[in-house]
C-alpha cells in the first residue's frame, strides 16, 4: 500500500483505496444522510414554538398578576392615608375615593375594572380620639387576551389597607373652627 491509500475492510479482508475514494464515499454519506432530513428544523421549531408559547403566555400572565396586585395595594395605601388626614367620615370617604382613582389612573392599563371601598366605621367621633380608616380596593386584571388554555378570562385581586386617624390634626381642625 502507497501513502496514498487507505486501507479499508471488503468481506473481512483490507483492500487498499484511494484517500481521494474516501473522501468522496463520505461526501456521499453525509449527502445522503442529509437529503433525509428534510424538513427536521421546521418540524423541530413548531414543537418548540407549541411548547414555549404556552410557557410565555403563563409567564405574562403571572406578571399581569403580580402588577395588578401592586396597583391594588399601592391605590389602597394611598386612599387610607388620604381618608386618614381628613377632619369628618364624609370629607374621608370622598378623599379616599380620589386618591385611590388617582393611583389607579396613574398605572393607565393595568385594572379592566376596579372597585373602592373606604370603610370610616373606624373614624372617631370626637376630636382627639383614636381610630381607623380601612379601604378595600378590587382590581379585576383581564387574562383573556393572552389566549392561553386554561386561564380565566379575568382575575380579580384584592388589596385592603388600615390607617390610624390622625387624632392631633382633627383637634387643631376643631379648634380652628371654634375660634
Amino acid at each position: 500500500m502507497s501513502a496514498h491509500q487507505i486501507p479499508r475492510l471488503v468481506g473481512g479482508a483490507a483492500v487498499a483505496a484511494p484517500a481521494n475514494g474516501l473522501r468522496a464515499a463520505l461526501a456521499r454519506a453525509v449527502c445522503a444522510r442529509g437529503g433525509g432530513e428534510r424538513g427536521s428544523y421546521t418540524l423541530e421549531a413548531l414543537l418548540c414554538l407549541t411548547v414555549l408559547v404556552p410557557i410565555l403566555g403563563i409567564l405574562a400572565a403571572f406578571g399581569l398578576a403580580g402588577l395588578g396586585d401592586s396597583t391594588a395595594a399601592n391605590a389602597a395605601a394611598a386612599a387610607a392615608r388620604a381618608a386618614s388626614a381628613s377632619d369628618d367620615p364624609d370629607t374621608a370617604r370622598a378623599r379616599g375615593r380620589q386618591a385611590a382613582l388617582q393611583s389607579l389612573g396613574q398605572a393607565q392599563r393595568t385594572c379592566a375594572s376596579s372597585d373602592i371601598v373606604v370603610d370610616t366605621s373606624g373614624f372617631p367621633s370626637q376630636p382627639g380620639q383614636p381610630g381607623t380608616v380601612t379601604v378595600r380596593v378590587d382590581c379585576t386584571i383581564p387574562l383573556a387576551e393572552l389566549a392561553v388554555p386554561g386561564l380565566p378570562g379575568s382575575k380579580t385581586l384584592t388589596a385592603t389597607r388600615h390607617s390610624a386617624v390622625d387624632r392631633y390634626v382633627a383637634r387643631a381642625a376643631s379648634e380652628g373652627k371654634a375660634q
